[in-house]
């Protein structure tokens, strides 16, 4: 399966992104099919640099981009770029609900009054 993803380039403290398509399997440093863009997060501006034609067009030969991809095509206007980003749910908000309604629940049966 073909994926759009980042492949990190540049100094240690002065890192900078490829966007390729690459086969899935692949190593993210080694091979690519082809070179979609590039980003850079240490600009002002936090620059990505894209050829969107070239994006569309593997979308429509089945190249599914990663949440990180999709969600910086999203920032720079790509439409239709929700359907590849997953919101995670918080788990530690989930299980501290299920922890509190137990001893609510406890606490109110060891107040009855006794007459």
């Amino acid at each position: 399966m073909l994926v759009i993803r980042l492949t990190r380039t540049g100094k240690p403290s002065q890192e900078s992104f490829r966007v390729v398509v690459a086969e899935q399997a692949n190593a993210v440093k080694r091979q690519y099919v082809e070179l979609l863009g590039h980003y850079s997060p240490q600009t002002k501006d936090k620059a990505l640099k894209f050829n969107k034609d070239r994006v569309l067009y593997w979308i429509s030969k089945g190249a599914q981009p990663t949440e990180t991809v999709a969600s910086l095509l999203k920032a720079e206007g790509m439409a239709e770029m929700d359907k590849y980003i997953h919101f995670k749910t918080d788990r530690k908000s989930k299980r501290k609900k299920g922890g509190d309604e137990a001893p609510a629940a406890a606490a109110s049966t060891e107040v009855a009054p006794q007459a």
